[in-house]
């Protein structure tokens, strides 16, 4: 399996540090406002690829460390005249709501940097004490001077990205490009008591501070926005070098392409900020789930409703193939044996567990569902072999993706659904086209959805 490292600039194979078990860690949001389209990207993304190195065999612990204190966060509460503490609470409960409507389920544990002060200031302190860090008015920076590898996640010289920065004027500092470790409290702040007095943390030594105490001092795998490359990730990286003398932190750096709109970057001052709380207001999750991944992870993502719309249809259409597979045993048990269906398969098979072997490349991998999905519309669905291993391989492309999952059908009976749209079509044909209708719309009531393709009639639980 090959992995494209941002830190190498190329795609290697992937063996991680010690044998089948994988660490990873993705930078989480900041919660003071509802998640986005964006955050869905990288995140779908990451589930991913947490899924598919643990169908291939691989124990993973995938921490995700969640920010709950920040500028951001103290400015907006301030502004809805509530606590910081309040404002984070909120929306990180939205955050956990969204990621389980869109099936993201493979995180093991969320840690939020307000549970890890103690670790940051332990940070903090050995920063001091190598020389890689200063105090001045109760704030401590990062001396980025004293680091000589600063710039080479980014593939930039140090002077280049300083120079490119957009550095806050801050007169503590020695030089514009040190970064903060620790803040001194402002008046109405949240703090911390701290060896130099009251204050919160910086942003970047939250996530080194949560890596290294669960994942340990050099890890496999971390994820992220590719607009975090720099400063952020390359600031984790300079700190926890700096701290550990270990190189390199991570082995394999795994960054997400960028998510436009219509074009644009999305801004609320551009009127084309889409959370996903209100696309799943008018799309299914999975729908939005699938467009994500009907792109290479690292792709950029040109969002737009007609874009959405193409993928909603495009993936009801392999939904409702693969569901009538799934509901078919096959009938025939005499060795019968559906070839075409049986060639598809095993072309599909290969070429999809190839292009997930490629770096992830859900793309491609998705591409190759199509022919399995017109072979099966087209197969009598008779041999009960062939049916079985094309129910298998749907159940590892559901574990792997995320995607055409069974739903309950414990309360249903296949049978009973068949006979009631035996009549439908006996109605149908006799053009009491009011009853047939009637009937539809009292199945979907129940959650059951019907479509009409020619003569035949399909159904799949809603």
């Amino acid at each position: 399996m090959l992995v494209y490292s941002t830190l190498s600039r190329e795609k290697e194979e992937f063996k991680p540090i010690k044998g089948k078990i994988v660490k990873m860690f993705v930078c989480g949001p900041t919660v003071y406002d509802y998640p986005h389209i964006g955050h869905a990207k990288t995140y779908v993304a990451m589930d991913v690829v947490a899924r598919y190195l643990r169908f291939k065999g691989y124990s993973v612990f995938y921490v995700q460390n969640i920010t709950d204190i920040d500028d951001k966060i103290i400015n907006r509460a301030r502004e809805m005249n509530i606590k910081a503490e309040e404002l984070a609470d909120r929306f990180l409960r939205i955050y956990y709501e969204d990621m389980e409507k869109l099936n993201v389920k493979s995180v093991n544990l969320f840690a939020r940097a307000t549970q890890h002060v103690e670790e940051i200031i332990e940070q903090t302190e050995m920063l001091i004490e190598k020389g890689f860090a200063y105090e001045s008015n109760g704030n401590v920076y990062f001396d980025v001077s004293k680091f000589s590898d600063f710039g080479k996640l980014s593939g930039q010289k140090k002077e280049e990205l300083i120079a490119g920065a957009r550095v806050e004027v801050d007169e503590n500092k020695k030089s514009p490009e040190d970064f903060a470790l620790w803040k001194s409290m402002k008046e109405g702040e949240p703090f911390w008591n701290s060896p130099w007095g009251r204050g919160r943390p910086g942003w970047h030594i939250e996530d080194t501070a949560i890596s290294l105490n669960y994942l340990g001092e050099s890890y496999d795998v971390h994820g992220g926005g590719i607009d975090l490359i720099f400063p952020h990730h390359e600031a984790e990286v300079a700190i926890a070098e700096s701290l550990t003398g270990k190189k390199p932190f991570v082995r394999y750096w795994l960054h997400t392409g960028f998510l436009l709109v219509n074009g644009e970057k999305m801004a609320k001052s551009l009127g084309n900020f889409l959370t996903i709380r209100g696309i799943l207001e008018k799309y299914e999750p999975m729908t939005l789930r699938f467009f994500l991944l009907y792109a290479h992870y690292r792709s950029p993502i040109d969002f737009s409703y007609e874009l959405l719309n193409e993928a909603d249809e495009a993936y009801k259409r392999l939904d409702t193939s693969f569901r009538r597979a799934q509901r078919s045993e096959g009938t025939d048990k005499e060795g019968g044996e559906d070839r075409e269906l049986k060639e598809t398969l095993l072309s599909c098979k290969h070429r999809f567990f190839e292009a997930m072997d490629d770096d992830f490349n859900t793309r491609e991998a998705i591409a190759a569902l199509f022919p399995l999905a017109k072979a099966i519309n087209v197969s009598p669905l008779s041999d009960v072999e062939t049916v079985s291993e094309v129910r298998s391989f749907i159940k590892d492309v559901s574990e792997i993706l995320g995607l055409f999952e069974s739903k309950e059908e414990k309360n249903i009976k296949p049978e009973i659904i068949d006979a009631i749209l035996d009549i439908r079509k006996m109605l149908r044909e006799e053009k009491r086209y009011d009853l047939a209708d009637r009937i539809r719309a009292k199945l979907s009531e129940c959650g059951i959805e019907i479509e009409d393709s020619g003569k035949e009639t399909r159904w799949k639980i809603s």
